[in-house]
């Protein structure tokens, strides 16, 4: 099984940040509570994605283990962080950010969260 998704699974025209790939293969991948989605966990949480927001094209890529947010990219604008599994138009994510701003974000998270 592929650890990332594959063209097939991703939407026409989207491709992963050259930013995103570059810590996914350094295998930069826990940075507690955060953590980078990859194989089975990825995409089980898209198929969920797809199923509770089917008005948005998120493409998850991280989840925080403490609540229900995760990060995902959005129809190549950038990376949005939602609530999963609230009611659909209540998630989140209206403020769209760069990949390096986000891992910023999870590394200050990750040092508030584990000081």
């Amino acid at each position: 099984m592929e650890r990332l998704l594959t063209k097939e699974e991703l939407p026409i025209g989207f491709e992963y940040p050259l930013s995103f790939l570059t810590i996914v293969n350094q295998n930069l991948v826990d940075f507690d509570p955060w953590i980078i989605l990859t194989e089975k966990r990825l995409r089980e949480r898209l198929s969920g994605v797809k199923q509770r927001y089917p008005n948005r094209e998120l493409v998850p890529f991280a989840r925080r283990e403490d609540n229900d947010d995760i990060a995902c990219f959005e129809n190549q604008k950038g990376v949005v962080i939602i609530h999963d599994f609230a009611s659909e138009g209540y998630e989140g994510g209206k403020e769209v950010i760069s990949f390096w701003d986000y891992f910023r974000l999870m590394v200050e998270d990750m040092i508030e969260y584990n000081s």
